[in-house]
Formats: C-alpha cells, sequence, structure tokens
C-alpha cells in the first residue's frame, strides 16, 4: 500500500509515530464526514472484502487487503462494505469509525514495539494520542462532550470577540491580524483554547476562520469543512457534513 507499508515508511520516535498517527487519523476522518458520499460510493456491498486505509499524509482509500502473509502493517476492519446496506448510514459509519480508532491505535503500537518503546515512551505516546478525540467521536459529534461546558459558554463570547454578520446567519469566527490587536488574539487563545475543531480534532487558534454547526454546535475549522469566510456570509444556517448526512437509508 502506497504510504501505508512499513517498508515504505518508519516512524522512529514518539514524536514522529504520533506524527503518522494525526495523518491516518485526519484521513479517515475526512472520509467518514466531508468525504462521506464518495467514501460510500466506493464501499459497494457487490465488490470483494474492501478496508478504509488512512495514510500518513491525510489520504484515505477503500482497497482490497495487503496480500502478504503476515503483513507489514496491522491491517483495518475487513469487509466494511459488506455490511453498508444492511444498516443505517449513521450506524454504519459509526461502525467503520470504531474499527478505524482500534486500527490506527494498533499501528502506533506496532511501531512502537518494532522500535523498542520503554514504559515511559509508551505511556507518552498514548498521552499524546489520548488528548485527541476519537474517530467514533468526531464522527458522532461528541468530541463535543468533552469541552460541552466550554462551546457552551463560548458561542456567545466567541460571536462578541469576532466578526458576525447577523444574527440569522450562522455563527463563524473569522481570524484577526495581529497587527489589529495582539491583546485580543492572546485573551482569546487563552479563553476558547481547549475548543476542537469536529473534522480534525486540533485546538481553537485566533488566526484561522472557524464555523459553528447550527444543528449540534461544534465547531470547525473552515478549511476543514471546506468554507470561506465569503460563502460563509450567505449562509443562513450551516449544517456540518455529519449533520447533513444523517437521513434514513431505504431499506
Amino acid at each position: 500500500m502506497d504510504g501505508g507499508s512499513a517498508g515504505h515508511y518508519n516512524p522512529r520516535t514518539v514524536e514522529e509515530v504520533f506524527r503518522d498517527f494525526k495523518g491516518r487519523r485526519a484521513a479517515m476522518i475526512k472520509a467518514l464526514t466531508t468525504d462521506v458520499e464518495d467514501f460510500y460510493q466506493q464501499c459497494d456491498p457487490e465488490k470483494e472484502n474492501l478496508c478504509l486505509y488512512g495514510f500518513p499524509n491525510e489520504r484515505w482509500e477503500v482497497n482490497l487487503p495487503a496480500e502478504e502473509v503476515p503483513p507489514e502493517l496491522p491491517e483495518p476492519a475487513l469487509g466494511i462494505n459488506f455490511a453498508r446496506d444492511g444498516m443505517q448510514e449513521k450506524d454504519w459509519l459509526s461502525l467503520v469509525a470504531v474499527h478505524s480508532d482500534a486500527w490506527i491505535l494498533s499501528v502506533a503500537f506496532y511501531f512502537g514495539a518494532r522500535f523498542g518503546f520503554d514504559k515511559v515512551e509508551r505511556k507518552r505516546l498514548f498521552g499524546m494520542i489520548n488528548d485527541l478525540p476519537t474517530i467514533f467521536e468526531v464522527v458522532n459529534g461528541k468530541n463535543k462532550v468533552r469541552t460541552s461546558e466550554t462551546n457552551h459558554s463560548n458561542n456567545k463570547s466567541k460571536s462578541n470577540t469576532k466578526v458576525r454578520v447577523s444574527d440569522s446567519h450562522p455563527k463563524y469566527l473569522k481570524g484577526q491580524p495581529k497587527e489589529e490587536d495582539d491583546e485580543l488574539d492572546e485573551d482569546d487563545e487563552e479563553e476558547h483554547g481547549d475548543t476542537l475543531c469536529g473534522a480534525c480534532g486540533d485546538n481553537y487558534a485566533s488566526d484561522e476562520f472557524w464555523i459553528c454547526c447550527d444543528i449540534c454546535e461544534t465547531w470547525f475549522h473552515g478549511k476543514c469543512v471546506k468554507i470561506t469566510p465569503a460563502r460563509a456570509e450567505h449562509i443562513k444556517q450551516y449544517k456540518c457534513p455529519s449533520c447533513s448526512n444523517k437521513r434514513p437509508r431505504p431499506s
């Protein structure tokens, strides 16, 4: 597999393994959220056993499992396409998300074992991983549970510290140039630093454009959901990819 084989990519330090983990995680989150329609279509139940792969370069791929036995890396869940039409789409995506979490965790600790991480290094690696919401949490909008108090208390304050078009428009934040108000940016970072992007899981930063889903009240980087500040001004009610795709599939 391109980018997925241990023969092609060998992270050797805790930081490198964590970077590998974040890249694979971001790729699989993209497949299950912003690229979900494409992912759904590729998981044709009429095809052979298919797997969802996430690569360190944040690219995802639906493909057949590796032919090597045993494979060079742990393999993701096999046959995800077979369950697609027998479940509600939301439940099926949640199932794939759980298996994806298990897979990227196994890959990270495979590298840790292969390169002899000691107890301290393994603990540090797990701590770094555990600070991020799981793929399952992101796909189901549950990552906001960790910061629900922050999100609910910050929705109003974010609107006050950053530009909003009007109350009829979606909640969004537009990064301010540093020369305008450095002190405001510093205060904003401290106040909202625990808020996580519902797509990539990264923390809030005042120099980036953010938008909030009016349905689940989860915040996203504009770039992660392909919304620009100009486009946001013309959206009366913003629905994130997960909320947009919460519809029953015909049985």
